[in-house]
């Protein structure tokens, strides 16, 4: 096969905002796929992006967190991810916050598929991406074809529903139109540390619970498209986090929704157009009970406000026969970035109304110097109301050895901002937190090699090995007085390797492995928190029943983490689906075993908690049942 059909067998949108194979990409692209989604079973992003090379996911029995190449930190709502859906950043305007669990904005029956972008992208993106860009491309209404309906039951109370219809029209018309929902009884559990007669001897009863719904919606006709997205989860606290008394109710309402409209056109031979402009909401609420100054219960309420839109636009020109070059703009108005807080009887504790804006310009450039060498080299500009002027650059070298063989060496760089929760939030008395308006950006730099081997069938052989130099990293600490605030208190380096394998072999059997080896140094060159050492995951789909079915596997590893004061020990959890199973014509089961051993493990918890590791999820079963309609 010749080496252009080759390196095209994969094309990828994400890494430099224009399609390019992935062999040519300045990153260690990976891409999950519908039908990687469906053969695992997997419910939430996180649950997709926990499979991928030096990526790990943890939680908190609230939120779930992203943590990259031994790389995260207490307190971070996963604001150096940039989550993109269709190219459309998402991440909030108070927290800078990407979801990834059940809060996220998607239903996983909806993505067509996901580009996950390794390392700093701020060369084409701008703040947020430090460690890596994820893009979500949806489904189209034609992939649907008709009316879908779905429903899932699994353990502790589990029940799913979904409702999607798909058109498309003989003039290019398209159409999607999907409602979901989520309900989710929860665990009692048990915490050792609150092991007394008043505190109903460590058990939170009833406090776990999980509750969601969402909207999406999308169509496009010849270059325009339009989308809207809704979600609202609320999630019970069991942990008793931030000083609240434990077992008694506590809860968290998180709210999103978003519009974007989005534009591309030929405007000549070799030059391309895009634009979008987009509108956001989110908003955050919470209540519990924290002991007032006699040591009583006392309600106490806390939330935000986020709301803000954008526009950018970029044009693409190929007209020149070894360049493709990109240059484009945008820009946010950050209008509402509410803080508020108090207590009832109602007394204001917090109420904090803040604006900012930001704005970017950006260029790349995609130089074929010679058969079988590529230069990529971007450079972006980026302002905001916050850290001021921040330059970012990007450089790989990327060499084509063969048909199969690529190298590429890659520099770049990137930064995140504080957001508004790090930069204002104020709470007064224990478990409360101090503002702190001085912050300074986080800075990373970045060096890495990549050798990738393709097979003639599809499938990939890759080592990547790297060295990552960040300053000014935000991290929350406890103060003398017991009161949090976050600051800029750590330098820290990284070495790390990935060695990862994808095959895709006859009769449909598809492989991916992948190890990891990292090791973070802090200031003075301790251990971080949450920083695993080793990282293994192993992942295998095939047919089986004479094709009549689909067996699914899964292992993820992980070394142990240090806590707190203690570490907590490594584990290996391994998940296994059966799924297409056919019924009757246009009705599929499938039947899931999450954590089939029962493995009993936990992650680090922060500074909020007195607990210094908190339990992850125990064996669960889910059925699921999805049927067509003409």
């Amino acid at each position: 096969m010749p080496l252009e059909q080759l390196l095209e067998l994969q094309v990828v949108t994400s890494a430099s905002r224009f399609a390019q194979a992935i062999a040519d990409a300045p990153a260690a692209v990976v891409v999950v796929t519908a039908q990687d989604i469906r053969d695992h079973g997997w419910r939430t992003l996180g649950d997709a992006l926990a499979s991928l090379p030096g990526l790990y996911v943890t939680s908190d029995r609230n939120y779930a967190y992203l943590g990259a190449r031994g790389f995260l930190r207490p307190g971070d709502y996963d604001s150096r991810f940039l989550l993109l859906i269709d190219g459309m950043r998402t991440n909030d305007s108070v927290y800078d916050q990407a979801m990834i669990g059940t809060d996220g904005m998607l239903d996983m029956d909806l993505v067509q598929r996901i580009e996950y972008v390794p390392g700093p992208g701020s060369a084409v993106y701008g703040a947020n991406a430090l460690f890596g860009v994820i893009n979500v491309i949806t489904r189209s209404g034609s992939s649907v074809g008709s009316t879908q309906a779905s429903v899932a039951v699994a353990s502790f109370g589990e029940k799913r529903a979904r409702a999607t219809h798909g058109w498309h029209g003989q003039n290019g018309a398209d159409l999607l139109l999907s409602a979901s929902a989520y309900t989710r009884r929860g665990e009692d559990l048990y915490f050792p540390e609150f092991d007394t007669p008043d505190q109903n001897r460590g058990i939170a009863r009833g406090l776990d619970y999980d509750r969601s719904h969402s909207l999406y919606a999308k169509g496009t006709y010849g270059g325009w498209t339009l989308s809207a997205a809704y979600v609202s989860r609320t999630k019970g606290v069991p942990t008793g986090s931030f000083g609240a008394i434990f077992n008694l109710p506590n809860y968290t309402r998180d709210t999103q929704g978003s519009v974007r409209a989005g534009y591309s056109a030929e405007l000549a031979a070799g030059l391309a157009m895009s634009a979008q402009a987009y509108w956001s909401r989110a908003d955050y609420f919470s209540i519990g009970s924290y002991p007032d100054d006699a040591g009583l219960p006392q309600l106490n309420g806390d939330g935000d406000h986020g709301a803000w839109y954008g526009a950018g636009a970029q044009l693409t020109w190929t007209g020149l026969p070894s360049q493709k070059i990109v240059v484009g703009a945008d820009a946010q108005r950050n209008r509402r970035r509410d803080q508020f807080n108090y207590r009832l009887p109602y007394v204001s504790q917090l109420d904090d109304h803040r604006a900012d804006a930001r704005a970017g310009l950006f260029a790349e450039d995609e130089v074929r110097l010679a058969p079988g060498w590529i230069l990529n080299a971007g450079l972006r500009y980026d302002w905001d109301d916050t850290t001021g002027s921040n330059v970012n650059p990007r450089v790989a070298l990327i060499w084509h050895a063969s048909a199969l063989d690529t190298a590429k060496l890659i520099y770049g760089t990137a930064y995140r901002a504080p957001n508004a929760y790090e930069l204002y939030y104020t709470f007064p008395g224990e478990g409360g937190q101090l503002a702190n308006p001085a912050l300074q950006a986080e800075h990373i730099s970045t060096r890495e090699l990549i050798l990738e081997h393709r097979y003639a069938a599809p499938g990939f052989a890759r080592l990547s090995l790297y060295r990552y130099n960040t300053r000014d990293l935000i991290g929350q600490q406890t103060l003398a007085d017991g009161m949090l605030q976050f600051l800029n208190v750590a330098r820290a380096t990284a070495n790390g390797a990935e060695l990862s394998f994808e095959r895709q072999l006859g009769n449909d059997v598809r492989l991916r492995a992948s190890g990891a080896w990292q090791h973070v140094a802090e200031n003075a060159g301790g251990m971080p928190i949450d920083a695993p050492r080793r990282l293994f995951k192993l992942n295998a789909a095939m047919p089986v029943l004479g094709f009549r079915a689909r067996l699914a596997g899964e292992v993820q590893c992980m070394s142990a983490r240090r806590t707190e004061n203690a570490m907590v020990g490594g584990y290996c959890v391994a998940n296994a689906t059966l799924g297409a199973i056919r019924l009757m014509p246009n009705a599929d089961l499938s039947l899931s075993v999450y954590n089939v051993l029962d493995a009993r493990y936990a992650d680090p918890a922060g500074p909020a908690f007195r607990q210094e590791a908190l339990a992850r999820q125990s064996r669960t079963l889910a059925v699921k049942l999805v049927g067509g309609f003409k």
